[in-house]
């Protein structure tokens, strides 16, 4: 059966951390692995990440960055640690659990199921039927931002940054987060990109033939988010870079 290792990136987490859920979770998991990377936290995130890896060591890994590097960087050091395991997909996952780790299991049974799918996105999408739960600022902002961002890939991609998100292991993938981003927010876009101007002229399928947004059934906002107001603002410029630097 295909297995799955999933990257938290942590900074200062030591309050908001929901340890009891990886625990519960990792009781019923089958083939899940998480890498959880301590972003130089300035807390006592890193104590709080080794009490929990010792309830299921073999589970369980901590890549320790003693300088913060950014949310970006953290995700692309534990993607290419994954990718030295024997793991058929690799995501990453917001640590305050926004999106609740049983999530992993549809992305994992998706990439099981249709193997022309490479990327599998969460997406909060409010439809009826489903339990999203997000501050109205946060969502309007976060619509115009998604506008923008489809007109800048050429992609009518809806959600680029929920954080949850899986990949199939490929042999892109090194190339993908090979090197570091060039946004510090909007690194998921930056993915995106990169896959566009690799598959540029050549008979690889398509990035929108690859990606699949998932639409949530459940996401809620949890206090405390490090991402403001005026980020949506900084993620902007940082579109602009990305757009130079890819197109």
């Amino acid at each position: 059966m295909p297995g799955s290792t999933i990257i938290i990136p942590c900074y200062n987490e030591e309050r908001r951390l929901p340890g009891d859920d990886f625990v519960r979770f990792l009781s019923n998991a089958v083939n899940v692995n998480f890498i959880l990377v301590n972003d130089g936290s300035t807390d006592n995130t890193l104590a709080v990440l080794e009490e929990l890896r010792q309830t299921t060591p073999e589970y369980i890994k901590i890549l320790n960055l003693e300088k913060n590097q950014g949310k970006a960087e953290a995700v692309r050091r534990g993607v290419l640690l994954a990718l030295k395991s024997e793991a058929d997909y690799v995501g990453f996952w917001d640590a305050d659990l926004a999106t609740p780790l049983e999530i992993i299991f549809k992305f994992h049974e998706l990439l099981d199921v249709r193997r022309d799918i490479e990327m599998v996105f969460g997406a909060r999408v409010r439809l009826l039927g489903r339990n999203i739960k997000r501050s109205p600022i946060r969502h309007y902002l976060g619509r115009t931002s998604a506008t923008l961002i489809s007109l800048a890939l050429g992609l009518p991609v809806y959600d680029t940054q929920c954080g949850a998100k899986m990949f199939r292991v490929t042999s892109e993938m090194q190339h993908l987060f090979g090197q570091p981003f060039v946004a510090k927010w909007t690194f998921d876009v930056e993915i995106i990109a990169r896959l566009i101007q690799v598959r540029t002229g050549t008979d690889l399928p398509k990035p929108e033939a690859v990606i699949y947004e998932y639409p949530l059934e459940v996401w809620h906002d949890v206090k405390g988010s490090k991402i403001k107001s005026r980020d949506y603002f900084r993620s902007l410029v940082e579109l602009l870079r990305i757009r130079r630097t890819y197109f």
